[in-house]
C-alpha cells in the first residue's frame, strides 16, 4: 500500500465542488491507501494571522470530513499543530530552501500582490511547510489541483535535496494523484467554470447550507433569455445549471429539461426549481450528519486523540531519523 497525504485549510466549509472534486475520492482511497489526511491550521495562518475562531472553524471542517465519510479507523485524520514535528522538520527544510526559489513561487508572488500589508515569511517559506507536511509521513501521492502543482514540484525538489545532501536515499519524492475520470468538476451559480469559496458566497453551495438557503442560491444563479432557435448552443451559465443536473439530478430530468432547452420552451424557473429540491435531497442527509457530530464532543475528542497519536507515530520516527542523517546525536 502506498502512503498519501493531504490537506485542507480551516478556513470555511465544504462546497459541492470540494465534495465532488475530492472528498469523494478521499472516501476510496482511505480504502487502497495508507492516509493521512490533515487540517492545515497553521497554514491558514499565512493569510489569516489572527483568525476570529480558529478552533470553530478547524471543529467544523473536522465534522464535515467525517459526515462525508472518511473514517479515523482506516485513515490517519488528524490536526496539523497536533505535531510539533512538523514544525521542526519545517525548520530544518528552511535551512536548505534558498531565497530565490522561493520568491520565484506563482503563489507567493500572486499573495503579495493581493495581500502587499501581509508578506510574512511564512508566506514565503509556505512550500517548505507543505513539503515538511508531506514528506514527513514520505508519502508517495499527494492529491493537489492546478494551483498547488508548483509547491508539490518544489517538495519533490527539497526531498531530492536532502537526500542529495547527506547522501542519502530517505525520502521519496511523491507524485501527484490522478483521479482521472473520477474527478467531477462542479460549476459555481454565478456562471463561472468553478465553484469556490474565493468566488463569493452566492457561487458555492454549501454542504451545511439549509434548504431555505439552497433554494435562494439556486434561484438566484445566472441565466439568459433564454434559446431562440432549436438545438441551439448553450453559454456558460446554463451550461453550469445543466452539468449540476447531471451530478445532482436523476437522469430523465435532464433529458427531460435538455429537450426543453432544444425545442424552445424551456422555462428557467421551472428547472431551478427542480434543481433545487435536488440539491436540498443530495445535501440533507450530510447536513444532519455535520449537525448531528458538532454536538459529540465525546467522538470528535476521541477522533482528535486518535489522530495525533498515529500521525505523531509517523512523524516521530521521520524526524527521528532525519536528525541522526544529520548528526544531531545525544551526548
Amino acid at each position: 500500500m502506498e502512503t498519501v497525504v493531504s490537506g485542507i485549510r480551516p478556513t470555511g466549509n465544504l462546497h459541492l465542488g470540494n465534495y465532488f472534486g475530492a472528498m469523494r475520492n478521499f472516501v476510496k482511497m482511505q480504502e487502497t491507501n495508507h492516509c493521512y489526511f490533515f487540517i492545515a491550521d497553521y497554514h491558514s495562518l499565512t493569510t489569516h494571522p489572527t483568525p476570529h475562531d480558529l478552533h470553530g472553524n478547524v471543529k467544523q471542517v473536522l465534522v464535515e470530513y467525517l459526515a462525508c465519510g472518511l473514517d479515523p479507523e482506516k485513515a490517519t485524520l488528524y490536526l496539523q499543530s497536533d505535531i510539533p514535528e512538523t514544525a521542526e522538520l519545517y525548520l530544518i527544510l528552511n535551512m536548505n530552501a534558498y531565497k530565490g526559489e522561493l520568491e520565484r513561487c506563482t503563489s507567493f508572488k500572486d499573495k503579495a500582490r493581493t495581500q502587499p500589508d501581509n508578506v510574512n515569511a511564512g508566506l514565503l517559506t509556505y512550500p517548505t511547510l507543505m513539503a515538511a507536511d508531506i514528506i514527513i509521513h514520505k508519502a508517495h501521492k499527494v492529491p493537489v489541483g492546478k494551483d498547488q502543482e508548483q509547491h508539490l514540484e518544489m517538495t519533490r525538489t527539497f526531498a531530492n535535496r536532502f537526500n542529495r545532501m547527506y547522501n542519502v536515499e530517505f525520502f521519496p519524492e511523491p507524485v501527484a494523484y490522478n483521479f482521472g475520470e473520477s474527478l467531477v468538476k462542479i460549476p459555481g451559480l454565478d456562471g463561472s467554470t468553478k465553484m469556490g469559496k474565493s468566488e463569493g458566497e452566492g457561487n458555492a453551495i454549501f454542504l451545511f447550507d439549509s434548504p431555505e438557503v439552497i433554494r435562494k442560491k439556486v434561484m438566484r444563479a445566472v441565466t439568459d433569455s433564454g434559446p431562440t432557435k432549436p438545438h441551439q448552443k448553450k453559454p456558460q451559465a446554463i451550461e453550469n445549471l445543466f452539468n449540476l443536473m447531471k451530478a445532482l439530478s436523476a437522469p430523465e430530468t435532464v433529458q427531460f429539461f435538455d429537450e426543453a432547452y432544444n425545442n424552445c420552451s424551456i422555462r428557467y424557473g421551472d428547472l431551478k426549481k427542480q434543481l433545487a429540491e435536488d440539491v436540498v435531497k443530495f445535501t440533507t442527509p450530510l447536513r444532519e450528519r455535520i449537525l448531528e457530530l458538532l454536538q459529540d464532543d465525546a467522538y470528535i475528542h476521541k477522533v482528535v486523540n486518535m489522530g495525533k497519536e498515529k500521525a505523531h507515530a509517523s512523524a516521530s520516527k521521520t524526524v527521528r531519523e532525519v536528525r541522526e542523517i544529520i548528526g544531531f546525536k545525544e551526548f
